[in-house]
């Protein structure tokens, strides 16, 4: 069968090259990626894909199924599509989505033999808002047996892990006065963050060497003879597991409560940006598509990554067994986001590369529909 997968990949190859190449060629920001979503969702209904475009309330967001219409699991591939602003696809972006719709066309073309159903998730924005977790909470995922992609980088390296993050805006509020005049009329909302920021530094020394918390003050005042009413400051707060996540989050907010308190302010605490569960790579997976690399020529496989950033994923991973591992296209090391990374995506090199990607979760793809490997 996977001989089979082999042949038509070859067939397939030119059409997924200029694919990639023209997304490339196209860059659009996340929630603006029109163009490459029309390329891979043509794509996939030419191969008799359902398509369905603007899902989870999300305009460029899209799922795809071919359906068996035999019982058996399902395997999903996630597309991502869009670019760095001014950079273009620094990221490698192109070439992801283009591997999964590939390998999702791929696998459609046995599993009529083998039944289940084979699926194809759009998810736009991920260098932004993370859609993947509002079509996770949507439930997209919920009945997926494997979900898998590969992300482009300089040397192929297994599924590793990703940091839980919390990403809190903390608003103060005081009361301004003349600073020189009547200072003590005023309640400076600036000290506030300043105890913030103190207060964090502090509990640094007392949690896990994975944690890393980092923030910015994004309003601090309007003028340095007023006191100021309003202050803010923004976070990320990750950690290794979403669970120790928690506990760090509480110890935070209790500093931001402190803190308003010590200075006689009211504090409001909110999320700025949707908050990453960590990856959680399902290890029999990652086996499995490692050694269909092997059978590919891929021998050169680094352990995973020590991540200290955070992929939305991850919620994806907390869900149902995934993978996200990185396929080689310079045998070097290629810096992300770089004008470095986004020339590489389009070599000879990229695009053998990208049908062997694409190829190996196809397989992997297989040895979980004929159930060869067991996940759970």
């Amino acid at each position: 069968m996977k001989e089979q997968l082999l042949q038509i990949s070859e067939e397939l190859k030119q059409r997924l090259w200029e694919m990639s190449d023209y997304i490339h060629d196209h860059p659009e920001l996340g929630n603006q990626e029109f163009e490459a979503v029309n390329t891979l969702t043509s794509f996939l209904k030419e191969h008799n894909f359902s398509v369905e475009v603007g899902v989870a309330g999300l305009e460029t967001a899209f799922t795809a199924v071919y359906d068996s219409k035999k019982p058996g699991l399902s395997v999903a591939y996630l597309c991502e599509y869009d670019a760095l602003p001014d950079l273009g696809h620094g990221c490698g972006h192109n070439m992801i989505g283009v591997m999964s719709a590939g390998a999702g066309v791929l696998l459609s073309k046995i599993i009529d033999e083998v039944g289940g159903k084979v699926y194809v998730f759009g998810t736009p924005a991920e260098e932004t808002n993370g859609a993947k977790v509002t079509m996770a909470e949507a439930g997209l995922f919920n009945e997926m047996d494997a979900v898998m992609m590969v992300h482009p980088d300089g040397y192929t390296t297994e599924s590793g892990t990703s940091l839980a993050m919390e990403a809190l805006q903390f608003d103060y509020t005081g009361r301004p006065s003349h600073a020189a005049a009547s200072p003590e009329n005023g309640i400076n909302a600036l000290n506030a963050i300043i105890q913030l920021f103190n207060g964090i530094d502090a509990l640094r020394q007392h949690v896990k060497s994975d944690v890393r918390m980092h923030g910015i003050i994004t309003n601090g005042g309007v003028a340095a003879n007023i006191v100021p009413e309003h202050a803010t400051a923004q976070f990320y707060i990750r950690a290794a597991t979403k669970e120790y996540l928690a506990v760090v989050k509480e110890k935070v907010l209790n500093i931001a409560q402190g803190a308003a308190l010590i200075t006689g302010t009211t504090v409001e605490i909110s999320n700025y940006e949707l908050s990453y569960d960590d990856l959680k790579t399902n290890q029999v997976l990652s086996n499995a598509f490692n050694e269909n690399l092997r059978q590919l020529g891929i021998t050169d496989i680094h352990p995973a990554k020590k991540e200290t950033g955070s992929v939305d994923i991850g919620n994806i991973s907390n869900i149902c067994p995934t993978i996200h591992p990185y396929i080689g296209i310079g045998d070097c090391k290629i810096v992300g986001h770089s004008q470095q990374m986004v020339d590489a995506t389009v070599t000879s090199l990229a695009h053998e590369r990208l049908v062997i990607a694409a190829l190996a979760l196809a397989y992997t793809g297989y040895d979980v529909l004929s159930e060869s490997i067991k996940l759970k």
